[in-house]
């Protein structure tokens, strides 16, 4: 409809566009143009390249939504994101400048989702099923959660060494989904993350997916991002 922001939505590590499926059903039936590309995962450098593709073909301001390493990739964007309006974090990693994915789970450990990564002979991580479907997707459906679990796209593990540059949140309104029962990006630190962008906060009772096991939230947060900017332009 006109005057809405278009919405890209990032997927995350071990999961691919389609983990968004029901925002998206949802998004356009409010009358949105949302895109849900896939990404790489291989270089940070790499995903943001392919989110700037995708943001080239957005007509209009754009508001970006990052799902746990998608954040990253958002974040990642710094200031050359003219067409961007806003960013939604959904139990994203939000870092700041000099730090490192890496440097955050030495220091604050991940989840127990993470603690039997299988890292194959070109470097990427793979989940296992046990700890996909009774930890990073605890609360999805069995049998979509196993569909999840065949559709993953592995991280490069050397991306989590990556070091932030300046942080795409330091020049644009931000908003975060917490999820409280996360067992990949411990809640805690969703909560800082929040709490220094000074982003406006929801924290609702889900897993790490929650675009998949609680889109009704996502779809709120998300719409609440996109009215207040277009009810700043």
């Amino acid at each position: 409809m006109s005057g809405r922001p278009n919405i890209v939505l990032v997927h995350g590590a071990w999961a691919d566009g389609s983990s968004w499926s029901a925002v998206i059903e949802r998004l356009q039936a409010e009358g949105y143009n949302v895109t849900a590309p896939q990404f790489a995962e291989a270089s940070l450098e790499v995903d943001v390249a392919r989110l700037h593709q995708v943001l080239a073909r957005q007509d209009g301001p754009t508001i970006l939504a990052g799902h746990s390493y998608g954040g990253q990739i958002v974040t990642a964007l710094g200031g050359d994101a003219p067409n961007v309006a806003g960013l939604v974090y959904i139990a994203a990693f939000g870092l700041d400048e000099g730090e490192s994915i890496g440097k955050l789970l030495a220091q604050r450990p991940g989840g127990p989702a993470l603690a039997h990564l299988d890292v194959d002979e070109q470097g990427f991580a793979w989940m296992p099923e046990d700890d996909f479907l009774n930890h990073f997707a605890a609360d999805v459906d069995p049998v979509r959660a196993r569909v999840m679990y065949a559709v993953q796209q592995p991280l490069a593990w050397s991306a989590v060494e990556e070091v932030m540059g300046v942080p795409a949140w330091k020049s644009q309104p931000s908003w975060f989904l917490v999820a409280e029962g996360d067992q990949t990006i411990p809640p805690d630190a969703q909560r800082h993350f929040a709490a220094r962008m000074n982003a406006t906060t929801v924290e609702v009772s889900t897993n790490h997916v929650a675009m998949v096991s609680h889109p009704d939230d996502v779809l709120q947060l998300i719409q609440t991002a996109a009215e207040a900017v277009q009810g700043d332009n």
